[in-house]
């Protein structure tokens, strides 16, 4: 069995920071001489990235946490086009802690003045926005969340984008005008035409993706919800809160609460989830609904067991 190759603890500690990515002269830096790093790499112990960026996990990619693989697109863009280099579009928003990225994120980032493309092993370089700002995320630079959204919501399908959206808004990272600025800032890109109605179907209220997902669901399918986050006092007298809400004429409410959560892991906390569902249950509540990852997958499902609910309940009050 070959001797196993020690890696500097300091090495170890700026690979941690950047997704497990290390640049070659970070390497250096940190105590790695050129030989140990090409054992690292010939042994499958360090991955190659691109040219002067490698990886430190030798774990498949794919095998790795979503929000992770998000992260490391970035860092890998980041790292493949220098210190000075700014992170943009999704790979900003991923670095900025917003939710509702795709799983796989193109890696790509600009640089000040840059005036030309360029793309390597996957890694995108882009064209510097005129007007761009940027702000910190630890010691680098990323495009501030009004151009990220700006840069990203044209690149992505509309789920995406909306959920994207939202989460800027409900983390606080732009307000509803800034928003707008976005919108403005995105007008001429190629693909933003088929992208206008969608900013006006941006809600920070919204606390997840898969909100998101299963209110569009719902407006694509004629049901809209009239209330998000919708204040209720259980039968116990706690107070508690519905993800999504409708209004029925009798003045009573059809309730959904989305689940991220396809199993639970002990009985203890499926007697949890039982006891508030029963809770909520009360003269207000006509139907409490629970909606799933698996029903927001599945175009028109969600609606569907909406509509029911409000049929099964009675005729809904007009908005």
């Amino acid at each position: 069995m070959p001797a196993r190759t020690l890696v500097p603890d300091e090495a170890l500690r700026v690979a941690s920071r950047q997704e497990s990515l290390i640049t070659t002269g970070q390497c250096r830096d940190a105590g790695v001489s050129p030989d140990v790093l090409r054992r690292l790499r010939r042994t499958g112990s360090w991955r190659h990235v691109t040219r002067g960026v490698h990886d430190t996990e030798p774990a498949p990619v794919a095998s790795r946490p979503v929000d992770h693989r998000r992260r490391r697109a970035a860092w890998a863009a980041l790292l493949a086009f220098g210190p000075e280099s700014i992170a943009v579009g999704p790979c900003a928003l991923a670095l900025l802690g917003v939710a509702g990225l795709p799983a796989r994120v193109e890696p790509q980032a600009t640089l000040p003045g840059a005036r030309s493309l360029e793309s390597r092993d996957g890694i995108r370089l882009r064209m510097f926005d005129d007007g761009m700002t940027v702000t910190r995320v630890g010691d680098r630079y990323v495009a501030a969340p009004e151009w990220a959204l700006a840069q990203a919501v044209p690149e992505l399908d509309r789920p995406w984008a909306v959920a994207v959206m939202d989460s800027a808004l409900h983390l606080g990272l732009l307000s509803s005008d800034g928003l707008a600025r976005a919108h403005d800032h995105a007008r001429g890109r190629r693909g933003v035409a088929r992208t206008h109605s969608w900013w006006e179907l941006a809600d920070g209220r919204a606390e997840s993706p898969l909100e998101t997902w299963v209110r569009l669901d719902c407006v694509d399918g004629g049901v809209p919800p009239d209330m998000l986050q919708v204040p209720l006092v259980g039968s116990s007298g706690r107070e508690r809160r519905g993800d999504l809400g409708w209004r029925l004429d009798d003045g009573r409410r059809v309730v959904a609460e989305v689940d991220g959560a396809e199993f639970h892991d002990t009985p203890s906390a499926a007697f949890a989830d039982r006891e508030r569902h029963n809770d909520l249950v009360t003269a207000d509540v006509a139907a409490l609904l629970r909606l799933t990852s698996s029903d927001a997958r599945v175009p028109g499902c969600s609606a569907t067991i909406v509509r029911r609910a409000l049929l099964a309940a009675g005729r809904r009050r007009a908005a």
